[in-house]
């Protein structure tokens, strides 16, 4: 096992050639190779490649199709899942393991009690954070795990969940091998399996330079057929209007999450298509609901109707997006359409603060400092709603706060003001946009509005249990129209989800989540 040589080895050898290699210009490199450590888009779309899971998303949407599991009953009482795995999986050969065995249900326990049992020998390998697993209570939902034979594993949960399943297609509940994983613990090596990763995906790893590329090419003898690429190769871009250029330039054949302005700047007649929908995600600027006068829902809707939603998403969002009412997106399950929020009515605002007694009104208003796929321009976002407020008479003060202090300080429940955010689904499930960023659980966390209203918890917390879609949009709705008369937001856009591709890449499907998948796309030629 000289898998301590692996990394270097691989950074050194040149791709093998191929005949197809698809370039991926990527926001950034990847954190590492083990898919429960990190939540970087860039690191979870690598890991889509090298990974499977016991289920995944069709393309393009959020419907939980099988994957390594080829079936699954669940209980009456919705506290088991029973899932029996597809036949003859092999996992990767690389330079450092070569595997004995096919996938079976050990692979799978391993894979869920490495992130859960705090005694597992892989538990504290990083450090023991498992960012999705702890994030979505997987330690409270499951109560056990454990295999009927080698095809056959079981999931025995404490309480039902309806979003259980989706939560199984992420990317934290990929596959390992505990064949490997035992052998480089036998060699005191845990570290290397985040870095010379061994899945059963579509690609495996063949290099990957910091900072650079990654470098992933075909697996040949994957369950569900060989790619039709040989390689894919992503490459670490993070500027937007870089990653159009080199599209345009024909550098690369994919670039992923385009800002507006360099969408808008593509050059007419160039072979690039720019891919666009709706996507899972909102903006919005979340008031500190427990500190006056921002705890009276009055005073809050007020705000809202002093803010011209369409001007920012005209201006900050080049017109890629539509207005948001509530956290969840149209064509997401409980969307409500009859639903309508504070319209824009500067003159309503200011009648409404006057009768709420809050006049000489200031407010603090932090804004994230980077672009993100909810808002291209968190801090411009701001500053129309600072001119807007500004026409009522409220006057705000626009902090200027780095990355990292600005997540801790804005989820400190004791921080003054409003938080110019947003919040991205990661499994499209209607649960994901009210818990974590909405739910008691999640004050002092990612809860930036501190907000806990017992009506609203009490309906999403029974939403969870549901599993009849009709019967889950029916609480969630009574949820949404709690959220929305008590305005503990302004929901400013969904944006648009995006991506652009050359006219070479076919079979590129846009995922509703951000994600981008390369096991369905082609090269052909013009």
């Amino acid at each position: 096992m000289a898998v301590a040589l692996v990394a270097v080895a691989w950074a050194a050898a040149p791709p093998p050639a191929a005949a197809k290699t698809l370039v991926h210009c990527a926001e950034g490199s990847p954190e590492g190779f083990d898919p429960g450590l990190f939540t970087l888009n860039t690191t979870l779309d690598v890991s889509e490649a090298i990974y499977d899971r016991l289920v995944t998303f069709r393309p393009g949407t959020v419907e939980v199709v099988p994957a390594l599991a080829e079936s699954w009953e669940i209980s009456d009482d919705g506290l088991e899942y029973t899932f029996r795995l597809r036949p003859d999986v092999s996992f990767h050969t690389t330079d450092a393991f070569t595997p004995t065995r096919p996938l079976n249900a050990d692979d799978v326990i391993f894979s869920f009690e490495r992130q859960w049992q705090p005694d597992h020998p892989y538990f504290d390998y990083t450090g023991g954070l498992w960012p999705f697993f702890a994030g979505l209570s997987m330690g409270d939902i499951l109560r056990e795990v454990h295999k009927q034979d080698d095809a056959t594993v079981v999931f025995v949960l404490n309480r039902p969940d309806a979003a259980f399943l989706s939560n199984l297609a992420l990317t934290f509940a990929s596959v390992l091998s505990k064949e490997y994983a035992d052998a480089l613990l036998s060699e005191g090596e845990r570290g290397q399996i985040s870095q010379a990763p061994v899945g059963t995906g579509p690609f495996r790893l063949e290099s990957f330079h910091e900072e650079m590329s990654v470098q992933l090419v075909a697996n040949s003898d994957h369950w569900n057929g060989a790619p039709a690429i040989d390689a894919l190769a992503f490459a670490a871009t993070p500027d937007s209007s870089v990653r159009i250029a080199k599209l345009v330039a024909g550098d690369c054949d994919t670039a992923a999450a385009p800002l507006p302005a360099d969408i808008a700047a593509i050059p007419e007649g160039t072979a690039v298509r720019v891919l666009q929908r709706p996507g899972a995600m909102v903006a919005y600027m979340a008031y500190n609901t427990t500190q006056p006068p921002f705890d009276s829902a009055d005073v809050r809707r007020a705000l809202n109707m002093a803010v011209d939603k369409q001007a920012i998403i005209d201006a900050v969002f080049d017109g890629q997006a539509i207005p948001a009412i509530s956290p969840i997106p149209p064509d997401f399950g409980p969307f409500d359409d009859t639903l309508q929020g504070q319209a824009h009515d500067p003159d309503a605002a200011r009648t409404l603060l006057s009768e709420a007694g809050a006049g000489d009104l200031s407010l603090t208003l932090w804004a994230l400092p980077v672009p993100r796929g909810f808002n291209p321009d968190s801090t411009g976002t701001a500053a129309m709603i600072q001119a807007d407020l500004d026409t009522i008479g409220v006057k705000t003060e626009i902090l200027d706060v780095d990355l990292r202090p600005f997540l801790e300080q804005t989820a400190d429940p004791d921080r003054p003001g409003a938080v110019v955010l947003g919040w991205r689904s990661d499994n499209g499930d209607p649960d994901s946009f009210l818990s974590a960023p909405l739910g008691c659980d999640a004050v002092g966390i990612s809860n930036r509005a501190q907000w806990c209203n017992s009506e609203f918890e009490t309906l999403i917390r029974s939403g969870r249990g549901l599993t009849s879609p009709d019967a889950r949009n029916a609480v969630y709705q009574q949820a949404l129209a709690i959220f929305v008369e008590e305005s503990p937001w302004l929901p400013i856009a969904h944006a648009m989800v995006s991506a652009a591709v050359s006219d070479q890449v076919d079979g590129f499907v846009l995922d509703p989540l951000g994600r981008y998948r390369f096991d369905t796309v082609d090269l052909v030629e013009d």
